[in-house]
């Protein structure tokens, strides 16, 4: 594929080629009123002031460490922002708006941390309920879940390093992992793929490990389980090149999803404390390159690999356009989806959807309480970020411009 070989080197001429405009304001916004627009201006408005942003987040733990009455404030700002609701049946309405804009919606129980064994067997409960429910269902075309709602973060961490597990240690991560494999095997019976998200790289081998397997298990004919890899990590194409060729080898089909990430300045401070080098790529020049790679090489073995391009960066997705029109790959080849987080990007999300490619939104819910430290993270995400708070209030104001002259 001659093409494809030189796209690497020329990604902004391509992209700069494309015939989709992601600057399609009235297509991106289609499905939000006015009143959702100018209160999206408002949050990402905040997003500007890194020290406000800090403050609330240190405020919004301390609050809910102290079990403040603060569920209120956080549901009527960024919570209505990033989140569906606190129940499957209150997204049921922003599914079906999705779905009707060609977007399908990946239910994401944001339970994160949790520490009991009950909680952990509930959430378990909550994804096998998803996964029934999205059984047939065209709008929910993917489950996902983070193992840190399902298993011990210490016992994930000791597991990662290799350490040895006590005997009431070890019976909890057996248990965690049926309580995966559980899962899984839901989502196997209804058809209906499931990402296992990345976490942090203290965690993460132990995370790989238990996607590896349930590939191996479930992905026999087509892939149902998707591992995750996080391209802001410098190791992760020779990763990806190892799964392809272990594949191959035993017979199996890979399902990846891939993202930059979403722990860079945690990831950065803990390897300064302990001494350690970073496991994070030098640059930000370096994750986009990476990225791209990672697309190449996957166009380039889809009769192994299946994907779903997690991004909010316009260039990638476009450069994965590219790659499937010079590949002749149809629009909505199923191997190949796109996916952004409900809340932001909708230039990309709408557009591409309206363009006929496979578009999904994550759409996390739960209760208010436990859902906060996703949102914090999606705060001081978009404070990081070079360009995205700036990005998004630029589409959304141009939108708003547009129909006050329409």
């Amino acid at each position: 594929m001659p093409l494809i070989l030189c796209l690497m080197d020329n990604i902004d001429e391509i992209v700069s080629q494309s015939s989709i405009n992601l600057n399609d304001t009235e297509t991106a916004f289609s499905y939000r009123s006015n009143e959702e627009l100018q209160f999206s201006y408002f949050i990402f408005r905040m997003f500007k002031n890194p020290s406000l942003v800090s403050f609330f987040s240190s405020m919004g733990l301390l609050a809910l460490k102290l079990r403040l009455p603060i569920d209120w404030i956080i549901k009527k700002t960024i919570f209505r922002q990033f989140c569906g609701g606190t129940s499957i049946k209150d997204c049921e309405s922003t599914i079906q708006k999705l779905g009707e804009a060609n977007v399908g919606s990946i239910l994401d129980y944001s339970v994160e941390a949790a520490q009991k064994e009950t909680d952990f067997d509930n959430t378990r409960d909550e994804l096998i309920k998803i996964l029934k429910m999205s059984k047939g269902n065209s709008y929910i075309p993917f489950g996902c879940l983070k193992m840190t709602g399902m298993a011990r973060h210490d016992i994930l961490e000791k597991v990662s390093a290799g350490k040895e597990l006590k005997p009431n240690e070890k019976e909890l991560y057996l248990k965690a992992l049926k309580r995966l494999e559980t899962v899984c095997q839901t989502a196997y019976d209804s058809d209906t793929r499931l990402f296992i998200d990345a976490e942090e790289t203290w965690i993460q081998v132990a995370i790989d490990k238990m996607a590896e397997a349930m590939m191996i298990k479930f992905n026999k004919k087509k892939p149902i389980i998707y591992t995750t890899l996080q391209m802001y990590r410098h190791d992760r194409i020779d990763y990806l090149n190892q799964l392809i060729n272990q594949a191959k080898t035993q017979g199996w089909k890979l399902g990846v999803k891939f993202v930059r990430g979403a722990y860079l300045e945690k990831e950065n401070l803990r390897a300064k404390e302990k001494g350690d080098p970073t496991p994070m790529q030098a640059d930000k020049k370096s994750t986009n390159r990476d990225y791209n790679l990672a697309l190449q090489i996957s166009v380039e073995n889809l009769d192994t690999i299946s994907i779903c391009a997690g991004s909010h960066n316009d260039k990638s997705c476009l450069y994965l356009t590219e790659l499937m029109k010079s590949n002749k790959i149809a629009k909505d080849f199923k191997g190949i989806y796109f996916s952004q987080l409900y809340g932001m990007s909708d230039n990309i999300s709408f557009v591409l959807g309206a363009e006929g490619y496979n578009v999904t939104k994550y759409l996390p819910y739960g209760p208010v309480r436990f859902t906060t430290p996703y949102l914090i993270r999606r705060a001081q995400e978009n404070t990081s970020v070079a360009g995205q708070t700036g990005k998004e209030l630029n589409i959304i104001t141009q939108e708003i411009k547009r129909r006050k002259t329409a």
